[in-house]
């Protein structure tokens, strides 16, 4: 499963955490020749498992174009499925809003993908570059940020070092906590419930948002008939509706979703998340850049959460390559600092925008719902407006990074 090295092996770059926006980083930074390590704690078997993760995630197509320049969207795309439609909607309310991918080009809006399809795609990748050194399933015990280098204790007992620590290992991340990187945490008191069903009729490469009391309940489409569900809901509720028995379970789920796709039966298990913003209030430190939910971890009613770790990923694996090219300190202040400050703008709007939806729209306020209804409304009759937000949802708005474009470094 994993390799032995000398006391002290020398990479250019360590990164901590295996899991999707790591393993991204790792293979950009494989095709240029950077010498990588990736370290995480859980065994592959265990990533592959169906049983450890039933979330999917949404791919804009900025992200697709990264995926697709590190040669790992051609393994997935026949599993992924396009976003053709998207239809919002508040409760019973009659307003809603439609885009359709049409009104911007030929374009889906985005592909929805099993997140053990992405894996096992960027896994398989990885395996195709000698400059990549996985240690699976080993954790970091303690790291020693210097001057010129980082030293990383590992549990095996080995020592290696790196030039750049990069931490991608999610909310909870060890790596920012020994930087001693403060956050703002704020939960949401709210559990993401998520599933995969099976239906009767098409979804059409439909995605459907409805904004409940409770939290936002999403239908997204996947390959083979199939949707993946993300239901929000209060901790009070969730683990009541998350211990029904099946027939119940469905009978509730139900309830919420309607009989618009005919008869619809539970693919799989079903899992549970706990849901809140945590913000690293800087995303660099001596030698460490923050990637992906160890950086920004926000609200799912976007959809937003992995493109924003792939889009740290682009700019990053960017300026990692060109200071290679030039024979600079990758770990160096300048890097560091242009990082954070490409990289936090972006971060922080979808950051107020998932923040403010959640909150906009997870209440039982009868005027706020009137508000909600007309403003979905007016967007819907505004097609500039309309655009703008596709496009932006697509991750085709701002200054993108080469590989975001679809271009190499």
């Amino acid at each position: 499963m994993f390799e032995l090295y000398n006391m002290n092996k020398r990479f250019d770059v360590v990164i901590c955490g295996g899991g999707l926006v790591g393993l991204t980083l790792g293979v950009a930074l494989g095709q240029y020749g950077v010498e990588t390590a990736i370290i995480d704690s859980i065994p592959l078997d265990n990533y592959l498992s169906k049983e450890f993760d039933g979330r999917a995630s949404s791919i804009a197509l900025g992200s697709k174009n990264l995926l697709d320049t590190i040669g790992v969207w051609s393994n997935i795309k026949s599993q992924a499925q396009p976003i053709l439609q998207i239809r919002v909607s508040d409760g019973n309310s009659p307003f809603f809003l439609h885009y359709d991918h049409l009104d911007v080009g030929d374009d889906p809006l985005g592909w929805m993908v099993e997140n053990r399809s992405l894996r096992q795609s960027l896994l398989q990748k990885i395996k195709e570059y000698p400059n990549i050194k996985q240690y699976v399933p080993i954790s970091v015990k303690s790291v020693d940020f210097r001057n010129n280098f980082v030293i990383f204790n590992l549990s095996n007992g080995d020592k290696i070092e790196s030039s750049l620590a990069v931490a991608a290992d999610g909310r909870n991340s060890f790596m920012r906590q020994q930087a001693a990187i403060k956050v703002t945490e704020i939960p949401y008191k709210q559990t993401g419930i998520v599933c995969t069903v099976k239906h009767e009729y098409s979804h059409q490469g439909i995605a459907h948002e409805r904004f409940l009391p409770s939290g936002p309940f999403a239908i997204l489409p996947l390959a083979n008939n199939c949707s993946s569900i993300v239901w929000t809901e209060k901790n009070s509720i969730a683990p009541k509706i998350l211990n029904l028995k099946p027939q119940d379970f469905m009978n509730e789920l139900r309830e919420r979703f309607g009989n618009f796709l005919g008869r619809i039966d539970l693919v799989g298990s079903r899992w549970s998340y706990p849901l809140s913003l945590c913000h690293a209030n800087n995303y660099v430190s001596r030698r460490l850049a923050l990637i992906g939910d160890a950086a920004h971890s926000i609200h799912p009613i976007a959809g937003q959460g992995f493109n924003l770790g792939i889009r740290d990923c682009a700019i990053l694996a960017e300026f990692i390559v060109e200071n290679c090219r030039l024979g600079l300190d990758l770990g160096n202040d300048e890097l560091l600092k242009k990082y954070q400050s490409y990289r936090r703008f972006d971060s922080v709007m979808m950051i107020a925008v998932t923040h403010g939806l959640n909150h906009l729209f997870s209440n039982h306020s009868g005027a706020l719902q009137v508000v909600r209804g007309m403003g979905l409304s007016a967007v819907n009759q505004a097609p500039p407006i309309k655009r703008f937000f596709m496009r932006h949802a697509m991750g085709l708005v701002g200054d993108l990074p080469r590989l975001v474009r679809g271009e190499q470094i």
